[in-house]
């Protein structure tokens, strides 16, 4: 029986070829054809034709898509040489120009979709179209894609559809995808005054005021807890001359997404990672064993050139602060300072209610450093995942040139999974850097070394619970914690009095003094995500109370203002 991941590819593939022969029947001779792989959630293809398809298209196109599968046609293959297969295609010059890329003497192969359609392709594919008939598809979108994704090319037509094995599965992903696009950071962030990007800074966010209470609730966060686990905070600075990062393996190795500059007839490069100036803050003291481990956290601004093309709101930016830390060590001290890193990961993604699950990535074959000292690593990344008792997979050959690592996926609200936490074993940057350490026996040596972080990117963590929470933070992570509604004008100087209240304890709060309806302010302020909000009138004052209106809910309750405020505080210190 063969495995459904596997029957998923060649049935996404196969149908790929199901929708070109679509296209050409509709379309007839007017069709040029690129490609049609089959991606993580279906498959596209690329076409260029005088007729611009459109969603008005796209139900005759899925008609006859299944009008191809309801044939039973077979998948046929046939191996041909480059003559044959130019000749093949002699009208079609996207395909004639793979062919020409292929060697003189290759054996080229060619699928047959019985006689609807013929492809240059490599499969595999399934047998007959009778095994799609079970198979869930819906046309997504068309978008512009340049022909191999090179500007210089021509823009083709990419028909994306979703496809899956049965109904239930896509009627899931499309709910999913549905959630997500009411969940979008870049909307929420506008619509809940967060951040914007602008045109002349592409990939660099502004944060606006809200947006920057939130993100510094994250970094007060962040600190607590990193105080509480031993760890220092630095700063080092954001640009450092060419001979650093011609230590650290960048200048050459990475120059193309550096930001580089001279000063004074001197090559400068604004930091794309925070570890080199971790690695000088190490190497500015001496250290002996009783030091370490050393604990060295840094919030650091990082800069990358992103290509334009890859940007995307807060998920794909081209500055960034990373909450990086360096754990140097004895070799007898990796397995516990592992185990104190995945319970720190754990103990803030609780806070978030975010489930997680870990990856570990062993020795690649291109790697640096003895098998002996990879083997003695892995050990104690495999021991220290062990002892805590979770579930991880292992991705061999899949780490780091210079070290194993274990990555951090979590997992948000409609089931998407995202890489932020990552634990890696460093054997490159301490060599590099001559760091050492004096050993009990008087000997110097050099430090294992650790880099984390546990939100990755704190910009694209934002990103992420933005979407999470759609919008909807938890009240300590909130902007506006409280709003204060006042039913006419005459209570606006009694809500001012409250709002210095809440204020003095150190509550945010917002007073709507607009004149309008009470249910157009209850309207906008639900609009805010807020989680509290306060409507006072004659009633409330003459009880000397606050009616409370939580957040998700439509009914409204009464509780002293001293009470509201203890409730609150315990909420917000307690970040439930």
């Amino acid at each position: 029986m063969e495995k459904n991941d596997e029957f998923l590819q060649k049935a996404r593939h196969t149908m790929s070829h199901v929708l070109a022969g679509a296209v050409k029947s509709l379309f007839k001779e007017d069709v040029k054809f690129g490609i049609g792989p089959a991606i993580e959630n279906g498959f596209y293809y690329d076409f260029d034709m005088e007729h611009n398809i459109t969603p008005e298209d796209f139900d005759k196109i899925e008609e006859k898509m299944h009008e191809i599968i309801n044939q039973n046609l077979d998948m046929t293959k046939k191996d041909v040489t480059k003559q044959q297969a130019l000749k093949m295609f002699k009208d079609q010059p996207y395909k004639v120009e793979l062919i020409n890329d292929l060697d003189e003497n290759a054996e080229i192969s060619i699928y047959y979709l019985g006689d609807v359609f013929c492809d240059l392709c490599k499969g595999p594919h399934v047998e007959n179209t009778k095994m799609l008939k079970n198979f869930a598809f819906k046309i997504n979108r068309v978008s512009g894609a340049y022909w191999r994704g090179s500007e210089k090319n021509k823009m083709m037509q990419r028909v994306y559809v979703y496809g899956f094995l049965d109904k239930q599965e896509l009627k899931d992903y499309i709910h999913m995808m549905e959630e997500a696009q009411k969940r979008d950071h870049r909307k929420l962030g506008k619509e809940l005054g967060l951040f914007f990007i602008s045109e002349y800074a592409q990939g660099m966010p502004f944060y606006m005021p809200k947006g920057l209470i939130l993100k510094n609730e994250l970094i007060k966060f962040w600190r607590e807890e990193h105080k509480k686990a031993c760890y220092e905070e630095i700063e080092t600075p954001i640009a450092m001359n060419r001979k650093l990062w011609e230590i650290s393996g960048h200048w050459d190795h990475y120059r193309q997404n550096m930001y580089t500059f001279k000063a004074e007839d001197e090559d400068f490069a604004i930091k794309p990672m925070n570890c080199p100036g971790g690695m000088l803050y190490y190497k500015e003291s001496i250290h002996s064993y009783k030091d370490l481990p050393l604990r060295v956290g840094e919030l650091g601004k990082v800069h990358r050139h992103e290509a334009s093309g890859t940007l995307h709101g807060l998920f794909r930016v081209r500055c960034f602060t990373q909450d990086d830390a360096h754990i140097f060590m004895r070799p007898n001290q990796i397995e516990d300072e592992i185990k104190n890193v995945l319970s720190l990961v754990d103990k803030m993604y609780k806070v978030f209610n975010l489930e997680y699950h870990l990856e570990l990535s062993t020795m690649p074959q291109n790697h640096i450093g003895s098998i002996e000292d990879w083997q003695n690593a892995e050990t104690a990344l495999k021991n220290a995942l062990n002892h805590i008792g979770r579930d991880y997979v292992i991705n061999e050959g899949d780490g780091a040139f210079y070290g194993p690592k274990i990555d951090i996926h979590i997992k948000d609200a409609i089931g998407r999974t995202w890489q932020c936490g990552t634990i890696q074993l460093d054997m490159q940057l301490p060599k590099r850097f001559n760091l050492e350490y004096v050993e009990e026996d008087g000997t110097k040596q050099e430090p294992i070394m650790i880099h984390r972080v546990i939100y990755g990117s704190i910009d694209r963590f934002i990103g992420i619970i933005t979407e999470n929470y759609a919008g909807a933070f938890p009240t300590w992570l909130a902007p506006v914690q409280v709003m204060i509604l006042p039913i006419s004008e005459k209570f606006t100087q009694y809500c001012k009095n409250i709002k210095n209240t809440l204020e003095q304890n150190n509550i945010r709060v917002e007073l709507d003094e607009r004149n309008e309806k009470i249910s157009y302010k209850i309207r906008s302020a639900t609009s805010q995500k807020i989680p509290y909000i306060l409507v006072i009138g004659e009633n409330e004052i003459n009880e000397n109370v606050v009616s409370i209106r939580k957040r998700g809910t439509n009914q409204t309750y009464k509780q002293d203002l001293k009470e509201f405020i203890n409730m609150l505080n315990t909420e917000i210190l307690n970040r439930k």
